[in-house]
């Protein structure tokens, strides 16, 4: 069987963490942010991690 090839998009968005958790970009931060208030653009600049629900799909999308 040969290995599993990364899934390139997937490599692209999400960061695999020392402690195996997987980091994310949040969403709603490219446009229409003339009506968002500071507070809430400068908690969509943090980076946010993957539910545990959607663990298991990443990571083999990963090649983890």
């Amino acid at each position: 069987m040969p290995k599993m090839k990364t899934h390139k998009g997937t490599a692209k968005r999400f960061k695999l963490t020392s402690s195996g958790k997987i980091k994310r970009a949040n969403a709603f931060k490219s446009h229409i942010l003339e009506k968002k208030s500071p507070k809430t653009k400068r908690g969509l600049a943090q980076p946010s991690f993957v539910h545990k629900a959607d663990m298991a799909v990443i990571r083999k999308n990963l090649g983890v």
